[in-house]
């Protein structure tokens, strides 16, 4: 749902009836997450996604008919569905859809206001009941659940979660820093870019950021004690200069929570960074958790392939994966796909 809020927000203020259609469970391979949404507005057109492809007319016409006819329920596409024609999807999706409106879901506005201040905000929704009026009943509240379809007595019930974006901290303000904040964008981080030059941390340079005036280990120092690092955390050296980058990641390897560490530059400087960090104490296994130099091997040159690069690794570090081509990799042409839970 967060990847179309505006749209969702746009057809509630219209005050015209939609269709929405949430994915809410899958046997086998998905290629988007559980959660997914695609939203039919009273003129027949769509937003979002729940199958990238398979199963995506069908469920925009199960949405456009909740639309028309008010209906809530969930809908089986797959093989042995009866739905499952011109389907090329591994496995069955289980999709709820239910009619949007002000007057369908009234809530609806709180929830976009949170998610938008970035606050923790969890939607339970009744997918199934043996009521059927209770069907597609809404609660909202600020604790902290999964993604995932609960099965309680006489009914399933979904719940999705909205936490807080991952955040990145870019070090240097520079066109590096503005073409990886573009980058991570699309991977829904909150980005903050800090440096000590007035000058260069121009809020106005980098829309959609947070730009922070300070000494890059100041700054880290003051969101430590703050609580504010944790495995979410990735922080991205984008500047060369001894003076901040030492003292910076002095502080940043003592940091066991931050999720990654990385350092653009040359081998040449990457010599010279482990030198220094060596010679104020820092062993081996410490000094494997900087990624430096920061990306991985495409043949980068101009700042926007390096932060296409440095966003690369970022993510095969935050999955877990081994960032080897999906060609020569054992499952190809599958590991791409969201596995459901």
């Amino acid at each position: 749902m967060r990847e179309i809020i505006d749209d969702l927000l746009r057809v509630w203020h219209s005050g015209r009836t939609g269709g929405l259609a949430t994915l809410v469970r899958a046997q086998g391979a998905t290629p988007v997450p559980i959660g997914s949404s695609m939203v039919v507005d009273a003129d027949g057109r769509a937003f979002g996604s729940i199958s990238a492809g398979c199963a995506e007319a069908a469920a925009y016409e199960a949405a456009a008919e909740s639309a028309r006819t008010g209906r809530r329920g969930l809908q089986r596409f797959g093989p042995g569905s009866g739905l499952d024609a011109q389907m090329d999807c591994v496995g069955t999706l289980d999709v709820f859809t239910e009619p949007f409106s002000r007057r369908h879901f009234p809530e609806f506005p709180d929830i976009a206001a949170d998610i938008e201040a970035q606050r923790q905000v969890t939607l339970f929704t009744v997918v199934w009941h043996s009521d059927p009026d209770v069907i597609g009943q809404h609660l909202i509240t600020d604790r902290k659940h999964g993604t995932e379809l609960v099965s309680l007595p006489d009914s399933d019930v979904f719940v999705s979660s909205f936490a807080r974006p991952p955040h990145l901290i870019l070090v240097g303000a520079n066109a590096f820093a503005s073409a990886l904040a573009t980058q991570a964008r699309l991977l829904g981080y909150r980005i903050t870019i800090v440096d000590a030059r007035p000058t260069f941390a121009n809020a106005t340079a980098y829309p959609g950021c947070e730009v922070v005036v300070d000494w890059p280990h100041r700054y880290l120092n003051t969101l430590a004690s703050a609580g504010e690092i944790d495995g979410n955390t990735a922080m991205v050296v984008l500047s060369h200069d001894p003076k901040f980058e030492i003292p910076l990641l002095t502080v940043a390897l003592r940091l066991p929570e931050l999720g990654y560490l990385a350092a653009l530059g040359t081998p040449a400087s990457h010599g010279h960074r482990l030198e220094a960090l060596q010679a104020g104490g820092f062993s081996d296994e410490t000094l494997s958790r900087l990624h430096s130099p920061a990306g991985l091997d495409v043949g980068a040159r101009t700042p926007a392939e390096t932060a296409v690069s440095i966003a690369a690794e970022l993510l095969a570090v935050r999955n877990g994966t081994s960032a080897e081509p999906l060609s020569t990799s054992p499952g190809a042409g599958r590991r791409h796909v969201h596995m459901a839970r």
